[in-house]
């Protein structure tokens, strides 16, 4: 068995191929579009690679892939927080220690060489991606840009000497009805009032502008986050066009005071919905299916990708009109199930809002790292 360097486009298309081998068998796993895995992956198109670095290893055993890793150094991070952390991601392996072993020494081994004392994740590429190694919640399918993953990973990367570094919490929300609680409507209305808010939709036709406006304030109701990185106007430019054919206006929420936006919402329809079915990954004929399902409102659940409040206008109840008006509109548009989050396991405030508004903790993703200079088998 070895690991080497992933070197041309041969072993970049063996890269992409393993999970679709590895979970070819379980039904809950949702198979990404190999087309946008290949353009996260790429240097040229994925502006994260603004300021950032990133080597993706392949192990092999007989001439046969068994496991895959990215290495990542993140520019961004370092300036923010300068802890010495280097990042891995993507990250696929069989039931094999070894493996697994020789994978995170390789992703180590880049990360020292670059100064960097510890190596945390998964995260594929930041914060901001897919993030997170499922460690409960396993039965059920993982809505879009939410992880999936067998059970043994827990055991292999626990095994490697990884230790936890933060949870991250999704919630569920299930309305059997066509209204979403009295209560809460009465709260969001009240709220409002008291306050002078005004809540409105994206303007479709004002795109770019509403983009604009977004950034500035994305980044404010993020910052005292743990672990949380900035983005670049590129990246949400890249997200934005990532999101357009797919996105309703009114799943864009705005809360603005006196023509200020102080808090902003985002769901997208679970396009997971629709992919569980296209085992092979291949664009055609799945991306008819996905625009023909979204054009229709065929899809019933929709994730709750963003919910922020500017740092001074938090702890006002911003967050419950917003929760409001997403369920409102996602019922609007055909879906009964929403998953909200991820949320920061010790994040109360939002943790707290999302259980008044009738959502369930039902999901634990964990990011892990451990202290390079280890080795394997020691935290």
């Amino acid at each position: 068995m070895k690991v080497r360097v992933v070197d041309g486009g041969r072993d970049l298309n063996a890269f992409i191929d393993l999970p679709y081998r590895l979970h070819a068998a379980d039904p809950l796993w949702a198979p990404p579009l190999r087309i946008d895995t290949r353009s996260r992956l790429s240097r040229k198109k994925n502006p994260f690679f603004d300021e950032a670095d990133a080597t993706y290893f392949l192990a092999e055993r007989d001439g046969e892939v068994v496991g895959r890793i990215a290495a990542i150094a993140n520019r961004r991070h370092d300036r923010t927080y300068d802890d010495g952390v280097a990042f891995f991601g993507f990250f696929e392996c069989v039931d094999d220690p070894a493996v697994a072993a020789a994978l995170f020494e390789a992703a180590s081994s880049w990360a020292r060489e670059r100064g960097y004392s510890r190596l945390r994740g998964p995260t594929s590429f930041s914060t901001n991606d897919e993030c997170g190694l499922l460690v409960d919640g396993f039965d059920t399918p993982p809505t879009l840009m939410m992880p999936h993953n067998p059970g043994y990973y827990v055991r292999l990367v626990e095994g490697c000497g990884f230790i936890k570094s933060k949870d991250l919490w999704a919630f569920e929300g299930d309305v059997k009805t066509d209204q979403v609680p009295a209560r809460a409507q009465r709260a969001a209305e009240l709220i409002q009032k008291r306050q002078g808010l005004k809540i409105r939709a994206l303007d479709r036709r004002s795109f770019s502008v509403e983009v604009e406006r977004m950034k500035e304030a994305y980044n404010q109701a993020w910052e005292s986050n743990w672990g949380f990185v900035s983005m670049s106007g590129r990246e949400i430019d890249h997200m934005a066009a990532q999101f357009k054919p797919i996105y309703f206006p009114d799943l864009v929420p705005f809360v603005e005071i006196d023509g200020k936006i102080v808090g902003f919402g985002l769901a997208i329809p679970d396009l997971n919905e629709v992919l569980l079915a296209n085992r092979s990954g291949r664009l055609f004929p799945a991306v008819l299916r996905l625009l023909w399902a979204v054009k229709r409102r065929k899809i019933t659940r929709m994730r709750v990708l963003l919910l922020g409040v500017l740092p001074e206008y938090q702890g006002r109840g911003i967050d419950a009109v917003l929760w409001h008006w997403l369920w409102t509109c996602g019922l609007a548009n055909g879906a009964h199930w929403a998953e909200a989050g991820w949320i920061l396991e010790d994040n109360a405030t939002m943790c707290n809002a999302a259980e008044r508004m009738g959502f369930r903790h039902y999901k634990t993703y964990r990011l892990y790292e451990r202290a390079i200079e280890a080795g394997v088998g020691a935290s």
